[in-house]
């Protein structure tokens, strides 16, 4: 059927990011999903790029008895979660007078729609804005291109000849100038259109970083630039900001005292100046995904300095103008390019400012000398495609389910049935799942459709997870990767013979106690990252928790010695993921959705009687089916040749 065909192109890992598809050693290939002969897209990819099957992997049981029973479950099932929650959002039902304050008028005829989440919202009323600055970016570049025409404004192939080298890195030395300088103009202007005046303080705040990185002794910048970035975090929080009213007040206090006490406020320049806020006052809470890029920046800086004394390129005998996803990354720049311009466009990046993904400094000079063989026409097309999708998913999620209204009002949850309690818990991950996945996925497409190519922060959908240590490596990946580089590797990782280099890491259970404590190292920066206060603390402390059931159980029962049985262990880990799914939705339910106190009302209301415990043993059951399904999607993807780790 060719529109099944063409729904598993749109649909395939190598549309979404040909990361998934391609080895991070190996350069990037222009093939575009569209174009693929016949047949499922990840088998073309997989073929052009010399995959073979992940050893190990089974055959395919998709046609098995087995699974013809688990598409029963999810026939009847899937349909039964959808109504639960939506009974519970209807006019009708007893709480709907508590939570339908919350609700705002919607576009579809007869409903109104759950537009409460504030931080989605935000996202969600400036759409059609948006849409146009992704419209107006791309064409100021062509215009800017067009007035300072150039030959790089186009991609570089690679060269073979013996004097291809020196033009073509002129060549790419223009394209990096041309690209750079439009993007340093347009980033300043987009600043001060969304913060106004603060965007002097979002510039200070940069000055003083790049100083620090490029002033201090050598051994001084990782420190120094891990205590000023987190410094500034916990400054922004406690100062709000900096508003130039407490300013003006804590160095011209007699002025400003004087001046109100007069009533006037214009009198205190401070308060004139905090009125030319922009669109976007409150700049402190969109710059923590700055602070990434500024410590990236350093980094790289500090690690360049030892690869000085040659090219790195020259000694690997690379072609710059196709390099693999990781020489990209790990390869630095040329010292001249560590400067104060390309800071400023690499942290100010107009389409990754505001929320990702997040691309290292590496990795943008990279591919701004030289143009990404993955973005092409079609790939980005396709891209746009499935982004309209998701939020067209997400409309209609909010405008028939209720779930984050209902859980904002803190209803009487004696009034649900355990059932209907645990899917407003579920579909509130969902929704949460797709609040994050919509910007991100947009600002990417903006990316692309410039021509830089950021990972995709999203390559599972939130029902397809069961691990807890494989779900963070899928969530957020952007931010997963940039925590691998700068701050899992250099603690040790995961404590294996290979970590961080050394030879001398104890492994064993030794090395899993060591990797327990870069985990909780880890996420109680994530959670300070992510907003300073308790309840995302204890998400980050009860995330690491979780981790070690998973941790101990994959010590115990180990996959060799179930080689022999295949089946029994797939059974066995499919017991073991349905406990990882029920605490990682606990743990996301604290951080993100209803706190600690929600979730105790919540699990209360759930196993508050013997039918509740009946429904939780009959939920294990369907989750149990659900793990299977996931198992064997992953199979599905080592029979092609990829493994995720996710």
């Amino acid at each position: 059927m060719l529109w099944l065909h063409y729904l598993r192109r749109l649909y395939s890992l190598d549309t979404l990011d040909t990361r998934f598809t391609t080895s991070s050693r190996t350069p990037p290939a222009p093939i575009d999903p569209a174009r693929a002969p016949s047949g499922e897209v990840g088998q073309t990819v997989s073929r052009q790029n010399g995959r073979s099957p992940v050893s190990g992997a089974q055959p395919s049981k998709w046609a098995t008895p087995e699974f013809y029973f688990y598409y029963l479950i999810f026939l009847v099932c899937v349909p039964l979660m959808f109504k639960a929650v939506y009974d519970v959002s209807k006019e009708s039902h007893p709480e709907y007078p508590k939570f339908a304050p919350l609700l705002s008028d919607g576009w579809i005829p007869g409903r109104r729609v759950d537009n409460s989440d504030d931080q989605y919202a935000s996202f969600r009323d400036n759409i059609p804005f948006m849409f146009l600055l992704l419209l107006l970016h791309p064409l100021l570049r062509r215009a800017y291109n067009y007035v300072y025409s150039s030959a790089t404004s186009s991609g570089v192939r690679p060269s073979t000849g013996a004097n291809g080298g020196v033009s073509q890195s002129l060549v790419a030395d223009a394209r990096l100038e041309q690209r750079v300088s439009f993007d340093v103009g347009f980033a300043v202007i987009f600043l001060f259109a969304l913060h106004g005046l603060s965007a002097f303080k979002v510039l200070s705040i940069l000055y003083i970083n790049f100083k620090l990185a490029t002033r201090l002794p050598k051994a001084y910048v990782p420190a120094a630039s891990w205590i000023f970035n987190i410094g500034i975090l916990f400054a922004n929080e406690l100062c709000h900001g900096y508003p130039f009213a407490g300013v003006a007040a804590f160095f011209l206090p007699t002025s400003t005292s004087a001046a109100s006490e007069k009533g006037s406020l214009s009198a205190n320049w401070g308060s004139w100046l905090d009125s030319h806020g922009g669109l976007v006052p409150r700049w402190e809470i969109l710059f923590n995904i700055t602070v990434l890029r500024l410590i990236s920046f350093n980094l790289d800086y500090y690690w360049s300095l030892n690869a000085r004394d040659s090219s790195s390129n020259e000694k690997k005998q690379l072609d710059p103008s196709a390099l693999s996803e990781r020489d990209r990354v790990s390869i630095p720049a040329k010292p001249a390019e560590y400067s104060l311009r390309n800071y400023l466009a690499y942290a100010l990046y107009s389409p990754l400012y505001l929320a990702g993904p997040i691309l290292t400094f590496n990795d943008y000079i990279s591919q701004q000398r030289y143009a990404s063989p993955s973005v092409t026409t079609t790939r980005t097309t396709l891209y746009a495609l499935r982004f309209l999708l998701s939020l067209l998913a997400m409309e209609l999620t909010l405008h028939y389910i209720y779930a984050v209204a209902i859980s904002k009002a803190q209803p009487t949850w004696a009034v649900y049935t355990p059932f209907q309690l645990s899917m407003l818990a579920y579909f509130n991950l969902h929704i949460i799942w797709l609040k994050l996945l919509l910007p991100w996925r947009f600002f990417r497409l903006w990316a692309l459709v410039d021509g830089v190519d950021p990972p995709e922060n999203m390559v599972r959908c939130m029902s397809d997870n069961y691990s807890a240590l494989a779900f963070w490596r899928g969530w957020h990946r952007s931010f997963n990767r940039w925590i691998v580089r700068y701050i899992y590797v250099p603690l040790g990782g995961s404590g294996g013979a290979n970590s961080a280099g050394s030879h001398d890491t104890p492994t064993g259970w030794l090395g899993r106690l060591r990797a327990v404590a870069n985990f909780l190292a880890v996420f109680t920066f994530v959670a300070l990252w992510h907003d300073i206060n308790l309840r995302l603390l204890l998400w980050g402390w009860l995330v690491t928790l979780f981790v070690i059931p998973e941790i101990v159980a994959s010590l115990l029962f180990p996959r060799r010695a179930w080689a022999a049985r295949p089946t029994a262990y797939r059974v066995l880990c499919g017991v073991g993921a349905v406990a990882n799914i029920l605490m990682m939705m606990a743990a996301n339910l604290v951080g993100f959705a209803v706190g600690l106190d929600g979730l105790n009302g919540l699990v209360k209301g759930i196993v508050g009687g013997w039918a509740g415990w009946l429904f939780l043993a009959a939920a294990g059951a369907a989750l149990f089916v659900g793990v299977q399904v996931m198992f064997e999607i992953r199979e599905g993807e080592a029979r092609k040749g990829i493994k995720l780790k996710c």
